[in-house]
């Protein structure tokens, strides 16, 4: 099965449409802190023309359900990505407001899996997999010890639900082959890897990642 692509941290509607026609399954939009952050108002207008064919992605961190559940609705979102402490906790009460795909995220500090990483693939719908930097929540360009995690990571996902698996930090089109070859993931996330600045999206890194992806699955 081919490998997915998100692109995320959208905050102009010309790359969200470019993301739509590079054969995009996932766009995201970032409700988080940090240089992306969009208001709601600024998220529906990046996403007007994005079909129902692609799922928009709205990302969170230490929301409430209330605030996701707006937001799902309003914008029509098809996946809520939850960060922070409360991450994992949140799935359930999500689930009971929105019909969508439920996606946790596990930001990791070293090559080890913790503990919660089992609970996180039996709970989610999606567990996106991030590197950990200090006062920041993705779209750093810090790559994961993609080959270090390959056996750890099929022994949890062995043994889960089933939960797709979302890999994030420092993609790129040099080097998302190689991840996808190692990690084999459901879905391939970049956001700094196809910019110009924070946000601000490079539609030749674009279609030089999509191209990479389509070459490696």
């Amino acid at each position: 099965m081919r490998t997915e692509i998100k692109f995320c941290g959208l905050t102009r509607a010309a790359d969200a449409r470019e993301a739509v026609a590079l054969g995009a399954r996932y766009v995201g939009v970032i409700f988080a802190s940090g240089p992306r952050r969009l208001s709601m108002e600024q998220a529906c207008a990046v996403l007007a023309d994005v079909p129902e064919s692609v799922r928009r992605v709205g990302v969170f961190a230490d929301a409430t359900v209330d605030v996701i559940a707006t937001a799902a609705e309003i914008l029509g979102l098809g996946a809520v990505q939850l960060h922070g402490d409360d991450g994992g906790r949140l799935v359930d009460g999500v689930r009971s407001r929105f019909n969508g795909e439920v996606w946790s995220v596990l930001r990791l500090r070293d090559a080890g899996l913790p503990d919660i990483a089992t609970e996180l693939f039996t709970g989610a719908d999606a567990v996106l997999l991030d590197a950990h930097v200090a006062g920041k929540l993705g779209g750093t360009g810090v790559a994961l010890p993609w080959e270090q995690l390959v056996n750890d990571l099929n022994a949890v996902r062995s043994s889960a639900m089933g939960a797709r698996l979302v890999l994030a930090g420092g993609l790129r089109a040099e080097n998302v082959g190689e991840a996808i070859r190692l990690l084999r993931p459901d879905v391939v996330d970049v956001s700094s890897g196809v910019e110009t600045a924070p946000g601000i999206k490079d539609h030749a890194r674009m279609r030089a990642f999509r191209d990479a992806v389509h070459a490696s699955t």
